[in-house]
């Protein structure tokens, strides 16, 4: 417990960021809230008298809602959670979530490589558009997480994750702290005409065009503290040191080629990578009504893992999004999605996610869940006897919610709990034990809904 001051210090300082922008944001100008309903089919173009976008951040002729991470698109009836302000030829957003709880993995000491923690899962995200001319936008991101400084480089305890290593070691059964520098991109997108636009998207770090919206930024995962098992399956490029987009869209549809690093953000979560520009990926999105999203998605990363440069993956995800409104301000967002990894002269390893979140005024229901083919090299097992190329199947369900207790103007405060219950090839039940179970509870921390 020896990082509780260090913990403390740092939440305090995360969340002043916020408070401090949501009291400018009501100085300036006042915005939506969970009680005032959103007209969504005039923020397209509509310029309150200001000489700036309400739309899209890549975009002059779509809602904002639509708004994913990187250049990912949402369906348009997405909830929108975060503080807004303005100037006369600016737009700025400003978004965030924190988990402050304590977890258990493999609660009932099934097996030998679960743990317990206090920490603080966090993101921040700050970011501002404006036009450039009449059919020119101009847009900045940046995000940043704390998760190193709070929790360690080491990352958190999480039953059968995998991705990136730590002091020349495999981070297995843990899930990596995200970089300090999450995200620092820019974008210019100019509109041919209401139906079509082309967008020049640089990052650095960014999030290249590959996999569906990063978890973080999906609503049927907002209430959830952890990460996906199949993280490195579908977006573990969201941070990738170096990467240039460009995207032309044509009404509902937009197509996207990037190039950027391969190599995952190595344990040093405050500098910046080396860009290599030695990957590249395409994905093409489908948005065919306000509810849905739907995207496809192949790349080519070279040597993401440090500990195994020489092992390129190929690979392919397919996705799709939905969010319902429902009365009373109430809502439905599910995802469903699939990845595959595939490095030469190995079997590809397949991952499913469907996860769901239902929203009743203040109390949220979620669930997840996950089915991920891991092999020997990822869960560390290449001198336990069972060969390079075994694979290991395994199943995890997830099931919790959040109440919002109060909140401090639009910051909102609510606890939540829940549990994960897995059920893994036999093969490993002297590892983990047989159908090992874990369980958080937190105080979540995140900006009202627009």
């Amino acid at each position: 417990m020896t990082r509780k001051p260090a913990l403390l210090f740092s939440i305090l300082y995360f969340y002043a960021l916020t408070v401090s922008a949501q009291h400018e944001t009501h100085a300036m100008h006042t915005m939506q809230t969970d009680s005032t309903p959103m007209a969504n089919d005039s923020m397209p173009g509509m310029d309150m008298n200001m000489d700036m976008p309400m739309g899209h951040s890549f975009s002059l002729n779509l809602p904002m809602n639509r708004n994913g991470s990187g250049t990912g698109w949402l369906p348009d009836a997405s909830p929108m959670y975060g503080y807004m302000f303005m100037s006369k030829k600016w737009m700025y957003m400003l978004h965030g979530n924190i988990f402050l709880r304590y977890e258990h993995q493999d609660i009932g000491s099934k097996g030998s490589r679960g743990g317990e923690k206090w920490d603080a899962p966090n993101w921040l995200m700050f970011m501002g558009q404006r036009k450039i001319g009449q059919k020119g936008l101009f847009h900045f991101s940046t995000m940043l997480s704390l998760d190193a400084a709070i929790g360690g480089n080491h990352g958190y305890p999480l039953l059968f994750q995998t991705g990136e290593s730590y002091r020349g070691q495999p981070l297995v059964d843990y899930q990596h702290p995200h970089d300090l520098f999450s995200e620092l991109s820019v974008a210019y997108t100019y509109a041919f005409n209401e139906r079509s636009d082309l967008t020049f998207y640089f990052g650095y770090p960014g999030e290249p065009a590959l996999g569906s919206v990063a978890f973080m930024h999906r609503a049927s995962a907002q209430y959830m503290p952890d990460a996906p098992l199949t993280h490195h399956w579908n977006d573990g490029t969201h941070i990738t040191f170096g990467v240039a987009t460009v995207g032309y869209r044509y009404d509902k549809w937009k197509l996207e080629v990037s190039s950027f690093t391969g190599r995952e953000p190595n344990e040093h979560r405050y500098d910046f990578d080396k860009m290599r520009f030695d990957s590249y990926s395409g994905r093409l999105s489908f948005a065919p009504s306000e509810n849905w999203s739907f995207q496809v998605s192949h790349g080519y990363i070279k040597g993401p893992e440090d500990l195994h440069p020489d092992e390129n993956v190929h690979r392919t995800t397919v996705s799709g999004i939905y969010s319902l409104p429902l009365k009373n301000y109430h809502a439905l967002d599910v995802t469903a999605l699939y990845g595959l990894n595939k490095v030469k002269g190995n079997d590809g390893e397949s991952g499913v996610l469907l996860e769901a979140a239902l929203r009743l005024k203040k109390w949220a229901l979620y669930t997840r869940y996950e089915f991920v083919q891991k092999d020997a090299e990822e869960l560390n097992l290449d001198n336990a006897g069972f060969g390079h190329d075994a694979i290991f199947p395994v199943n995890a369900l997830t099931l919790g919610l959040n109440r919002d207790l109060f909140h401090i103007g639009q910051t909102r405060f609510a606890a939540g709990a829940q549990a994960t219950g897995y059920a893994a090839d036999h093969r490993l039940d002297n590892l983990y034990g047989k159908n090992p179970w874990s369980g958080e509870v937190f105080l979540r921390i995140y900006p009202g809904k627009m």
